[in-house]
């Protein structure tokens, strides 16, 4: 089968000045090197970015004559005011809300086990918890988890939402999960050894994540598995660059922080 260049403009007309476009929120055009057709929800450093009807997004430069707008050729440029198009929505897939103030912090919080718990939720819910004012706070580990949440006493005012990491039948976890849960307390987590599984393996461009030997560091090996150099905290921050959106995560955990943002944030 014979194919077609999707620009359609007769030959003696290609090179032909084309009218230019501001790339305005929710513009729909055509990329017409791949056919990817989208609205545009981000405009910056001379690209935009398109989401088509599945919520996929795609980059693409903004090269002259490289879009379809109805049927017709143009260049797409940069609005007037230069500003960055604002996204539609949030890194969590919620409706963002321009200029939006944050509120003040509830006495309520979400409290995680460790650092990298926490740089993930704030990556991607962090627009949401700051209009809620919710405040989430890192545990370095869940061991002294009944204590903690004595001294924090909770109330039907302060509700306290708690993620643990492995929180599967039988383990510790579940165990002192059990001791604390309560009717101002929430504790629930994901099955992964650590928060670096929830992170899916097609948004680092790797298969799987390897399965590391009982005894030995999970993380070290992991680097090691991937041939990554042999520093955990760069490999995190690798990992962390890759996740843009909700959709990078894996349906586990997001299904729980929603649950810690709603039983927080209940009347």
């Amino acid at each position: 089968m014979r194919s077609y260049n999707p620009d359609l403009t007769p030959p003696w007309k290609r090179f032909a000045p084309v009218p230019e476009v501001p790339a305005e929120p929710d513009l729909v055009v055509e990329e017409v090197s791949t056919g990817f057709c989208g609205a545009v929800i981000r405009c910056e450093a001379g690209t935009v970015t398109l989401e088509d009807r599945f919520g996929k997004h795609r980059v693409f430069p903004m090269d002259p004559r490289g879009f379809l707008l109805e049927g017709r050729v143009v260049t797409l440029v940069r609005p007037s005011s230069a500003a960055p198009v604002r996204p539609t929505r949030t890194a969590s897939g919620s409706v963002a809300v321009p200029g939006a103030r944050a509120r003040v912090a509830r006495a309520g919080r979400i409290y995680v086990e460790g650092r990298h718990d926490a740089e993930l939720v704030e990556k991607v819910w962090g627009d949401d918890l700051r209009i809620e004012g919710v405040v989430v706070e890192y545990l370095e580990g869940v061991d002294d988890l009944p204590s903690i949440v004595a001294d924090f006493a909770p109330g039907p005012d302060a509700r306290l939402g708690v993620l643990v990491d492995h929180l599967v039948p039988g383990s510790k976890e579940s165990r002192l999960a059990a001791q604390v849960t309560g009717d101002h307390v929430l504790v629930v987590g994901h099955p992964y050894v650590d928060v670096w599984e929830a992170v899916k393996p097609t948004s680092l461009g790797i298969d799987s994540w390897p399965r590391i030997p009982r005894g030995q560091d999970w993380k070290t090996g992991v680097c090691q598995a991937l041939g990554w150099p042999d520093n955990t905290g760069a490999a995190w921050q690798h990992i962390l660059s890759r996740v843009t959106t909700y959709k990078d995560l894996e349906p586990s955990l997001l299904g729980r922080v929603e649950e810690l943002i709603d039983f927080v944030t209940a009347p």
